[in-house]
């Protein structure tokens, strides 16, 4: 089975990020499941979130600001 593109959307705080990986399919009992090098990167990104460095997360995904909608 081909590999399949996803996009993540990781929560931190009040930032939203969409990170794209990819999708293993395999004939494996684990499958499907995603490689270290995308989980390493999803991980850099939540950090990089918490720490509000916006300029950095940026290169791996587009950054979204949450704001409340007024009640």
């Amino acid at each position: 089975m081909p590999n399949r593109k996803h996009t993540k959307l990781l929560h931190e705080g009040k930032y939203v990020a969409e990170v794209e990986i990819e999708i293993i399919d395999n004939e494996n009992a684990w499958s499907p499941y995603i490689s270290l090098d995308d989980t390493l990167k999803l991980d850099t990104v939540r950090e990089l979130l918490r720490e509000e460095n916006i300029t950095e997360a940026k290169k791996y995904g587009k950054v979204y600001i949450l704001k409340p909608v007024a009640a």
